[in-house]
């Protein structure tokens, strides 16, 4: 009987002293070869910024840092929006081996809050001051002085040294600060070749800000640490920006989360001329809906390929250039990477079963520890994604096993959703799903019981509490949810009766 554990040859192992920075922009690269353009619009570069003076503003930035007493092992958060600012910070900080923490401008105070208190940095860089928070902070021109500074050196760092700190939502409503160490950018190097097929003369057009980490990875640690140019847009993001972007730049790799692929096909404008300089696409976020791919592949003809991942990992199953498609499935693990589906008892189940997708822990791109807490000395990490396995290693995607939802690319909790909501007045239950309300489309809705309340004061609550991103687009009133004998919520009924349903299946 064969079990669903697959091993992917060998990676060259990362050497012992490492600095993300350093690998990132310290390589050898033509120092006159365009590292970053920031467009404004299309057809307007608003910044471009050579290898040369892209480390030069990195190291400069990381002496001003280190002449404020930024030290080793300190943490920075960067509480910034889309600008090359943060980028440059992020490394400078880095590179000195104190540790950048990226979070999400669409914070409410309260969530901000709560993560400041669990982080308690030692700096807080923001584009306009928090003025309820007691902590050094360094706002606008400051920011910009720091590059008077003399450049400072990168840190002689070890591999297993944390780099950078993550913020993802957790099963129980808090979120979990993900620490990750210095080996990280080496381990994504086994994304080159396995999910973007990147080489040294792309262009990388990544269509996310540069404050999200699937911009930070795919879109700049990646390409620059290939010696590639990363194009980054801070316009207006309206349907037809992206076709536009394409004809006018010029990328021949595209980065993006499903949703923008959505966006982009519902434009009107004639976008078979628009993207002929790609090579390909590719997707990470969330499963890129069947109709869009063949959308895309009918309007565009240039592939997409997908990839799966998680805050602990990034993404390490993956379709790609050097990749056989199989449809319907999520891919295969990346060439160095060793996975398996465990069952409850964490042994690899039969080919062919379901069960729960884990990665080994000699994996170099896997987080060190939960920030608080210490490193775990099990065998496996197991991620809480549903799958099965087929006789090739091909995964296939069968839900999440947790409460975790997509929302645009982020990953957000129902259990802090709800949560929110049953702090209102007058609400006694409640749950909250990613509901398909229509062919490729879901929505976050929340079920609540209780007295019945108007959909502002609901929108209200959830928008003073919760990120934008995270609150509810429909809320619907019940009398009970329904729930089991020993109160486990029976999603599927919820989803029976109030999910979209296939006009055939209605027939």
């Amino acid at each position: 009987m064969k079990l669903s554990l697959f091993e992917n040859g060998e990676f060259p192992t990362c050497p012992i002293h490492f600095n993300m920075a350093r690998h990132t922009i310290g390589h050898s690269v033509d120092a006159t070869k365009t590292a970053l353009e920031v467009i404004s619009h299309p057809g307007k570069v608003a910044e471009n910024w050579t290898y040369a003076a892209l480390q030069q503003a990195i190291l400069t930035t990381a002496g001003g840092l280190q002449n404020m007493g930024i030290g080793k092992s300190d943490r920075v958060a960067l509480f910034m929006g889309n600008s090359s600012y943060f980028p440059i910070l992020f490394f400078a900080t880095n590179a000195i081996g104190a540790i950048p923490v990226p979070l999400s401008t669409m914070l409410t105070d309260k969530e901000l809050s709560d993560i400041l208190t669990n982080l308690s940095p030692k700096l807080v860089c923001t584009d306009k001051p928090i003025t309820w928070h007691t902590g050094a902070q360094l706002t606008g021109a400051a920011i910009k002085a720091l590059r008077d500074s003399a450049p400072a050196e990168f840190a002689d760092t070890l591999a297993d040294d944390p780099a950078y700190i993550v913020y993802t939502s957790g099963t129980g409503g808090t979120p979990k600060a993900v620490v990750h160490a210095q080996r990280a950018a080496w381990a994504r190097r086994m994304m080159w070749r396995d999910w973007y097929g990147l080489q040294s003369n792309d262009r990388v057009m990544h269509a996310g800000a540069f404050n999200w980490t699937y911009t930070l990875g795919a879109g700049l640690t990646d390409p620059w640490a290939n010696g590639a140019t990363s194009l980054i847009y801070t316009g207006e993001k309206s349907r037809g920006v992206w076709a536009e972007l394409a004809a006018q730049h010029h990328p021949t790799l595209f980065a993006a989360a499903p949703g923008v692929y959505r966006q982009i096909l519902s434009s009107d404008h004639d976008l078979s001329g628009k993207f002929v300089s790609l090579r390909h696409a590719i997707s990470a976020g969330e499963k890129l809906p069947d109709s869009v791919m063949q959308g895309w592949n009918t309007r565009i003809a240039k592939p997409i390929y997908e990839a799966l991942g998680m805050s602990e990992i990034s993404t390490y199953i993956s379709h790609g250039p050097n990749v056989t498609p199989r449809t319907g499935t999520a891919g295969l693990p990346q060439k160095g990477r060793k996975v398996a589906v465990l069952d409850a008892n964490q042994h690899p189940v039969p080919i062919g079963e379901p069960g729960f997708l884990a990665v080994h822990r000699s994996d170099p791109g896997l987080f060190k520890n939960y920030l608080h807490h210490p490193a775990p000395t099990d065998e496996w990490f197991v991620t809480g994604d549903r799958v099965s396995m087929d006789t090739d290693g091909y995964i296939t995607h069968l839900g999440r096993a947790d409460d975790i939802l997509n929302a645009g690319g982020y990953r957000v909790s129902s259990q802090e959703i709800a949560q929110t909501l049953l702090t209102l007045a007058g609400i006694t239950d409640c749950a909250v799903l990613d509901l398909l309300v229509k062919q490729d489309t879901s929505v976050i809705t929340a079920f609540y019981t209780g007295d019945q309340l108007s959909e502002i004061i609901l929108k209200t609550h959830c928008q003073n509490t919760l990120a934008a991103y995270k609150c509810p687009r429909q809320f619907i009133h019940l009398d009970t949810l329904p729930r089991s004998e020993n109160g486990k919520l029976l999603r599927a009924k919820l989803v029976q009766k109030y999910g979209w349903k296939d006009q055939h299946d209605n027939a």
